[in-house]
């Protein structure tokens, strides 16, 4: 599994120690990787948004993912994030957190997607309770969401991919910027609301259902 799971790399806001959870979390735990390093007054306690090419919108993500410790739930168009893809690879291999990936079929010739499916026929990651499919949409259009759900407690949706542009991911200490520094236009909203969560759980799954069955109609076909 080596080659697979490559050390998650170091960085100066990521934590890889297991004993950090979602429990407890509260979104001012995110404004240090915005410019203003605090929650205004008037903030939500239930919604934020952050912005590509100002917050650092990568590292949101790696605090998101690593302390989920019962269930990572998500959806991505574009899937190209070397420290992502470790961090989800290690929960896959957990067998405490159940994770379920849908991958949009269009993209699935990048290496993360191959490196998922190559573990996928490695050994059974059912075992792990884990699950990915890559598919399109019910209407074989692509499967274009970009967002998931955390340990059931902390949902995460908005134009983000997870690629280099797609979240701006910072070559300066603690700032945008710096040499060959690109980042699109891209939102990212981190919601905790309970309702929302179950709601978008179930649409999750009606998609991930969808590019299973997809994927069995290939392999049958082939």
């Amino acid at each position: 599994m080596s080659a697979i799971l490559p050390p998650i790399p170091s960085a100066s806001n990521f934590t890889a120690d297991p004993s950090a959870t979602l429990r407890g979390f509260t979104l001012a735990d995110l404004a240090q990787y915005t410019p203003e390093k605090v929650a205004g007054p008037a903030a939500s306690k239930d919604v934020m948004m952050y912005l590509v090419g100002k917050d650092d919108v990568h590292d949101i993500f790696k605090y998101l993912l690593s302390r989920a410790s019962v269930s990572i739930i998500f959806n991505m168009y574009g899937f190209d994030d070397d420290e992502l893809n470790q961090i989800a690879m290690a929960k896959i291999l957990d067998p405490n957190v159940y994770v379920q990936i849908t991958l949009d079929e269009s993209q699935a010739g990048g290496r993360h997607e191959k490196a998922l499916l190559d573990a996928d026929r490695a050994q059974d990651l059912k075992a792990f309770q884990s699950h990915v499919a890559i598919g399109q949409s019910a209407t074989h259009s692509i499967s274009h969401t970009k967002a998931g759900v955390l340990d059931g407690l902390a949902t995460f949706v908005g134009s983000t991919n997870w690629s280099r542009d797609g979240e701006g991911t910072f070559i300066l200490k603690g700032q945008p910027g710096g040499p060959g520094y690109k980042a699109q236009n891209n939102t990212l909203d981190v919601i905790l609301d309970r309702e929302i969560a179950a709601r978008f759980t179930a649409r999750l799954n009606d998609e991930h259902n969808t590019a299973q069955k997809q994927m069995a109609a290939r392999a049958a076909a082939s």
